[in-house]
This record gives C-alpha cells, structure tokens and sequence, in this order.
C-alpha cells in the first residue's frame, strides 16, 4: 500500500470512528470498559475544563495507588507538559541544522491539539454510566488529548534521539493503557487519538525529510 493511500485510509477511519462515537455506536464497548476494564473509573463530576486540564496535575486524583502511577506516567502527555517538551525537540532540530524537520513537527503539533479541542467542543456522545451515576466528564473526551500528545511526542523524541526510540515507545504505550486503567479515556477516545497521530506523524516525517 502506498503512502498516499495509507493516509488516506487512516484520515477515512478517524472520520468514520468520530460518527460512531457522536452517534452511540460504540457506547456498548465503552460502557463494557467502564464496567470491566476500569478500577480507576471516575465519578459523576463533570471533568476539567480546558483552562483546568491545561495546569499539570490540577484536576488529578491522588486517592490510589493507580491515581498515583498514572499522574506519574501521564504527566509528560499533559498539554503544557508536552508542549515544552515537543517545543524542545524542534529546538534540538534546528540546532542541528534541520529546519524543515524541526517545522514540519511543530506544524503537526499544533495541529494535533487544534483537532482535539475542535473535535471535544463539537463531538458529545451518549451517556456512559457507573454505578448508576452518569460519568458526564466521558461526554466530551474525543479524541484523547494524552494519546495525541504521547505518540507523537515518543515520535519526535526518536527523530532527535533514535537511541531512545524504544523507551519513548515503551513510555507512550504505558500512558495509553493507564489513561483506560484509571478512568482518563475509554478506549474510543483512545483509538481516535492513536489514529490522529498516526495520521500527522507521517506527514511530519514526509515534510522534514
């Protein structure tokens, strides 16, 4: 399969996966995490808004042990955390002479976030419940913001520094079972945030190339 149409074909499933999460279509497999995949599972409470979710650990839970280690791992993922993060790495790439490289990755930053706040502000899918509360903060949590940022900042973390690909790797795949574990995401947030990101990081690549 070409390039071309493997973007193409990732571009068409985060499209059609959006209309199945405003629509319901996969609440029964969401609901089914929440019931069984979840032990860190949030209450009723609505969850952060932007301004909150921009502050580092502002709106975290410290009550387990989980809250704990997903605050720990995630924590890089988290929006200002990881921008300066990203913000570093394209630093790196200019240094070294890559400016294209160091571009084509902010642009695809930018527009990672840009896609997850549009989509948050317009996509509400159903209810999902536990324990017979309405978890109203799950309502408006596609795509998933963490996954976003932790994939494609393990991406441009192995572009500067190859010899770290495998823990950045390792890093962003702990973040992503952590953010189900305890409560961040139900896994049609976190598929839509993998497939935007594995949509932009090939197009960054292309650009610095």
């Amino acid at each position: 399969m070409s390039r071309r149409r493997r973007l193409s074909v990732l571009a068409a499933a985060y499209a059609a996966l959006s209309v199945l999460v405003a629509t319901g279509a996969l609440d029964g497999v969401d609901q089914w995490s929440v019931d069984h995949l979840m032990p860190g599972r949030p209450d009723a409470s609505p969850g952060p808004s932007l301004a909150e979710a921009a502050v580092p650990l502002l709106h975290a839970s410290w009550r387990t042990a989980l809250d704990v280690v997903a605050n720990v791992v995630t924590l890089p993922a988290q929006a200002l955390v990881a921008s300066a993060l990203a913000g570093l790495c394209c630093l790196a790439l200019a240094r070294r002479g890559r400016r294209g490289a160091a571009l084509a990755w902010g642009a695809a930053w930018i527009a990672g976030n840009a896609v997850e706040v549009l989509c948050k502000s317009t996509i509400t899918r159903p209810l999902l419940y536990a324990n017979h509360h309405a978890l109203i903060g799950l309502q408006s949590s596609y795509p998933s913001g963490h996954t976003v940022r932790s994939v494609l900042l393990a991406a441009a973390v192995a572009t500067v520094w190859p010899a770290a690909r495998r823990w950045v790797a390792l890093w962003a795949a702990a973040t992503l079972v952590l953010l189900e574990l305890d409560g961040f995401h139900v896994p049609s947030d976190i598929a839509g945030g993998l497939l935007l990101a594995l949509l932009l990081i090939p197009l960054a690549r292309d650009a610095g190339d």
